[in-house]
């Protein structure tokens, strides 16, 4: 994602639960990237104090990366 202009999308908890998102974006064709200041992975606490392990997307593919990312709503996964 070079020389693009990088939006976060969703920031989370931890690292796992971000690789997992990362992963849903790029197997719906989006590319993605995950920034936190854990200290190259030695300290992973340090990324609360600056937001968490946030997800970056272009900012044209915002809107489709806030749709891969939002829950279903409960309504939506029962049958008509």
């Amino acid at each position: 994602m070079h020389d693009a202009d990088l939006v976060v999308v969703h920031a989370f908890a931890s690292e796992p639960e971000a690789d997992m998102a990362k992963s849903a974006l790029e197997s719906a064709g989006i590319d993605a990237m995950i920034q936190a200041d854990s200290a190259g992975g030695m300290r992973p606490h340090l990324a609360w104090s600056s937001g968490g392990f946030k997800i970056l997307v272009r900012d044209g593919d915002a809107a489709a990366a806030r749709g891969v990312l939002e829950p279903l709503d409960d309504d939506s996964r029962l049958p008509e």
